[in-house]
Parts: C-alpha cells; structure tokens; sequence
C-alpha cells in the first residue's frame, strides 16, 4: 500500500475462549495499561487479528484514552464508528481479497467466480466478509472452519446460511460445530478445508492462521482441481506449501502482502 503501516505483529498468550466479557475486558485494559507507552500515531499502531475483535480493541482503546487524556488519536485501528472508526473497515480485508481473486481469476483463468466453487478457512472477520463478497459475486462457498473442525457446504452455503453463520459468530460467539444440524451444511470434526480429500475446490481462500496449508494440503488443493490460491490470513501457506503452487505456472497463487492488503489501506484512511 505504501503506507508505514501491517508490517508488525505482536499479541499475548492470554485464551479468550470460555472468558466472560467482564474478563475480557479486565485483561484488555490491564493490557494496554503496559502497551500505552510503546505506541503511537507515528510509532507503532496496532489492529485486530486473531481473537481481537472490535469489542477488544475498544476495550483497549477506552483504556488508552483514560491514560492519556487524549481522543481522536490514531493509534489503534479497528475502532467502532462511535469513537473514531471508519465505515468498511471490518469488511475492508475480506472484500479485498476477494476483489483481488476476482481480477486476477478474469485477467489470468478467463473465467469467473460466478458458480465457482471456493473453499474459506476460518469463521473469523476475514472469513466472514471473504464469505459475504464471494457469496454477492456468485461463487459458491463450499466451506468454513474453526480450530475444531470444518463446515461443509456440498451445494453451497445459502443466504440463510450465512446469517445463522454471523449470529452465531458475531453474536452468540459459539463455536462452529453449534450450527450442525440447523444449517445446509455437515459439520466434520478435526478437520480444515485443506485436509478433506473429496472436496473439489476451484478457488481457496485460507483465512484462518499462519502454516495453514502444508505441502500435503497445497497438493490435495491441486489435485482435487484448484486453479487459485488467495491469502485472506497471514502467511497461511508454508514454504513447501509456495513451492507446489509455484510449480505448475498456471495455477494462480496471491500471496497475503497483496491479496490482504485492502484491511490495512482502510486503516489508513481511519488513520
């Protein structure tokens, strides 16, 4: 993008799993109690990512504002409109990762998402919004995943799908596997999208965590049909992972300092 900004990664070994709210907040704040004094507008700006939200960080953002006296700064992105965020920016990865799969799929492929069929790891914000843009465009989404296991879409995930998807990711904060049963799709346990051997996949999406997608999994991709890779995480491909993609010149492989870019140029422009 250009901009000083996504270059820098950092977090905790605190689980948020089966925490309550008010502890959530506690450790938030306590937190950024110890983080305040190492960032800044023009020094280090953190942002969301694995099990960081938009609650989290306006947890945190409250208590920077408390310790230093000051609103309206830019030093963490990801905020809620209501204090200093900016509109789209919890889709801004998501969507560009797709928009970027989109042209690259009709420029290279010559072909089209419409009727495609895309495998999206994780059930995060950029699976989320990966899985919303796909979805508008016409691709058929055939999976999403948590840590546990994967939910598989024979057909497609359908509109009501999807919103029983954001309820219960969004609102209820459950797991995946709470949905087997009320939605079109099977839920497989201690699975991912990239180790299902029958699953055919036109298009991937791994938005989940880093090393994802071995050399086993970028294999099976290909063989079950896969044209295109699209990072929506971080560096969900290992390096043997790369290799077998990159071997075959016209598989088309994004890589995440591109293709997750957009969530980082929105923060930017809520900077």
């Amino acid at each position: 993008t250009g901009l000083p900004m996504g270059g820098g990664k950092g977090g905790s070994d605190f689980n948020p799993k089966g925490k309550s709210d008010s502890e959530i907040r506690r450790f938030c704040e306590s937190f950024m109690t110890q983080l305040c004094r190492y960032i800044g507008a023009s020094t280090d700006v953190p942002a969301g990512d694995i099990g960081v939200g938009g609650r989290e960080i306006g947890y945190m953002y409250g208590q920077y504002k408390r310790l230093s006296n000051k609103h309206g700064e830019g030093v963490l992105t990801g905020k809620s409109m209501l204090f200093g965020g900016i509109h789209l920016r919890p889709e801004a990865t998501g969507y560009g990762a797709v928009y970027m799969a989109k042209h690259a799929i009709e420029d290279k492929l010559k072909k089209s998402l419409d009727g495609a069929r895309c495998a999206v790891s994780g059930s995060g914000n950029v699976a989320q919004y990966s899985t919303k843009m796909l979805m508008e465009l016409g691709g058929k989404v055939v999976t999403i995943s948590d840590s546990d296991g994967v939910l598989v879409f024979d057909d497609g995930m359908t509109s009501d799908d999807f919103d029983k998807f954001i309820e219960a990711k969004q609102v209820k904060r459950t797991r995946l596997s709470s949905l087997d049963g009320s939605v079109s799709g099977k839920y497989v346990p201690d699975q991912s999208p990239w180790t299902l051997t029958e699953m055919q996949v036109d298009f991937a999406f791994p938005c989940a965590t880093q090393n994802e997608i071995d050399k086993n999994g970028a294999s099976l991709l290909m063989k079950n049909g896969c044209m295109g890779v699209f990072e929506g995480a971080n560096l969900p491909v290992t390096a043997d992972g790369q290799d077998v993609f990159r071997s075959d010149r016209t598989f088309v492989y994004i890589p995440g300092k591109a293709a997750n870019a957009g969530g980082v140029g929105v923060s930017g422009l809520e900077m």
